[in-house]
């Protein structure tokens, strides 16, 4: 094969596989729009790798918070009640984590909260799943 056919088939090959990104999960997808369009309040399911542990929030109702980065690269804050749920204490960055809670909007990415049940009975059940364990 000469050269610039060659060339020709290294250039072909690189803008096939520049065209092949992974597409979004559905539930990245569903996040990123609520992001893009500040939509809150929406109950959402997604997983991603914990990458940052927070201090608890103390004021009011108590909070565990932690930082998760979805496989699209968004981040979210996670605030997880543990005034009504059970606390995470075996989690660690690196790790992935299930959520099913309510999506509030900011810009930095938004918030999940909602990730335990309702005592009252009157909102929908939220939870986390870390290694195995269902959080609620």
């Amino acid at each position: 094969m000469n050269k610039v056919l060659k060339s020709l088939v290294v250039i072909a090959s690189l803008l096939f596989l520049a065209g092949c990104e992974e597409p979004l999960s559905e539930s990245d997808e569903i996040l990123q729009n609520a992001y893009d369009n500040k939509t809150s309040g929406l109950q959402v399911e997604g997983s991603g790798e914990v990458t940052r542990l927070l201090a608890d929030d103390t004021e009011g109702d108590k909070h565990q918070r932690f930082i998760v980065t979805l496989d699209s690269g968004q981040t979210l804050l996670i605030a997880h009640n543990i005034d009504i749920a059970p606390r995470i204490d075996v989690i660690a960055t690196g790790n992935r984590i299930e959520f099913y809670g309510v999506y509030e909007w900011n810009d930095e990415g938004g918030v999940i909260h909602w990730t335990h049940h309702d005592p009252a009975g009157k909102h929908v059940d939220g939870w986390l799943k870390y290694k195995g364990e269902t959080y609620e």
